[in-house]
């Protein structure tokens, strides 16, 4: 491959990045260099790609896309099946495969299963002084929370701004509707019904806002420029001290683990999502993979960037750092090098039953992300009082029934 050259874009951010640190080594062993034609956080990755194969300028040769995303992108995607053996398949988890697999085509190859936990500070739920009056106000113990009740309650104990805050969740963009979708399924609510129609207007999708929003705005238990924050911000806040309970993905775990980068490095514990109003544990739940555009010019090389990205120790490389493996050996390997006991098995033991039992899925529609973008902005607009709960919810309505019906 000496003297070929792939063009690639990417998903960035700290719970990605340490990946791409490794492609030197693919371009040693290949001769093959590797050009970052773009590195973007993932809703810009996406309006990215979708803007220049629109444009008809898009010249990528592997791209990062997500299930959520690929069935919009499934014209400007080449079908794997025919270039990869069943063997290579079926070393990734089979849950996985099916959502890379779009109308019967597998599109990409699984890189991770994204699935959130609750962090918590457990230096703040072990202080005796709190404890006590923790008991003399609610009359109970304090503690991880179990409902989201209970979260509430807890955040706003626990909340002593500016120094430190009682929660915090993304304010934008699809974090803000996946917090948003997942509250409103575990209250017995649906993003859609049969016939493909609104169906998150009712008394479990203003439940999931009106919650949201006093946490916000009525509650005062997160910091007040949420709207702007995402993410990587979640996180940032969080090892700084400055928040007492978050949910976040795997990824970015060793950022919340490491003293050089997180002030409550030995003081925060995890723990599985609360339980919703109807009984039910959802997390919002998909996953990243590495797909080849039609544009591709040199498929051979791409394919061999493809292998090498998922590879079993790549897969273990990022399962160090946190991310929850789609190939089982990989998963065992890291499960088998665990203290027992410890934090991280507990992590490795949440995120298992989570992806097993609670995974949240949303449709897969090529109108998909002009659904979410309009949610995340009603959505939005309600946490902020700029609308009422029932009105922000009922233009989203209005919206998403549009776009359904223009398909």
């Amino acid at each position: 491959m000496t003297g070929k050259r792939l063009k690639i874009a990417l998903v960035g951010g700290p719970m990605y990045d340490g990946l791409y640190n490794r492609l030197p080594l693919f371009e040693r062993e290949t001769g093959c260099a590797v050009e970052i034609g773009a590195k973007l956080i993932h809703p810009e990755l996406n309006d990215h790609i979708v803007q220049v194969y629109t444009d008809g300028a898009g010249d990528y040769d592997l791209i990062v896309t997500h299930n959520k995303y690929a069935p919009a992108q499934k014209q400007w995607l080449l079908p794997l099946e025919e270039h990869l053996s069943p063997d290579e398949a079926q070393a990734f988890l089979p849950a996985t495969i099916r959502l890379a697999t779009i109308d019967g085509h597998l599109m990409g190859l699984p890189r991770n299963i994204d699935v959130r936990l609750l962090y918590c500070r457990r230096d703040l739920l072990e202080d005796g002084r709190k404890r006590r009056q923790f008991r003399t106000e609610f009359g109970r113990e304090l503690d991880v929370p179990r409902t989201w009740e209970e979260f509430g309650q807890v955040a706003r104990f626990l909340s002593a701004p500016p120094a430190c805050y009682g929660t915090l969740y993304p304010g934008r963009f699809s974090g803000l509707f996946g917090t948003w979708y997942e509250l409103m399924v575990m209250a017995g609510g649906r993003l859609l019904d049969e016939r493909n129609q609104p169906a998150f207007t009712d008394k479990a999708g203003q439940w999931a806002l009106g919650f949201l929003r006093d946490l916000h705005l009525t509650w005062k238990t997160t910091p007040p420029n949420l709207p702007d924050l995402y993410y990587d911000d979640v996180a940032r806040y969080f090892c700084e001290g400055q928040v007492a309970m978050v949910t976040d993905w795997p990824g970015g775990y060793h950022r919340y683990c490491d003293p050089q980068r997180s002030a409550v490095a030995d003081r925060f514990d995890v723990a599985l999502y609360p339980v919703g109003p109807a009984g039910l544990r959802r997390v919002y739940a998909g996953i990243f993979m590495f797909a080849i555009p039609r544009s591709v010019r040199d498929l051979p090389a791409a394919l061999e960037l493809l292998r090498f990205l998922t590879n079993e120790e790549n897969q273990y490389f990022e399962a160090c750092q946190g991310a929850l493996a789609v190939r089982p050996a990989v998963q065992r390997r890291v499960e088998a090098e665990a203290r027992p006991g410890s934090r991280e098995m507990r992590r490795l033991q949440y995120l298992a039953e989570t992806a097993r039992d609670s995974m949240l899925e949303v449709p897969k529609t090529r109108w998909y992300p002009r659904m979410e973008d309009t949610l995340w902005q009603a959505v939005q607009s309600g946490i902020t009082g700029k609308r009422s709960v029932e009105d922000a919810l009922a233009l989203a309505g209005r919206q998403v029934q549009g776009i359904v019906e223009r398909g």
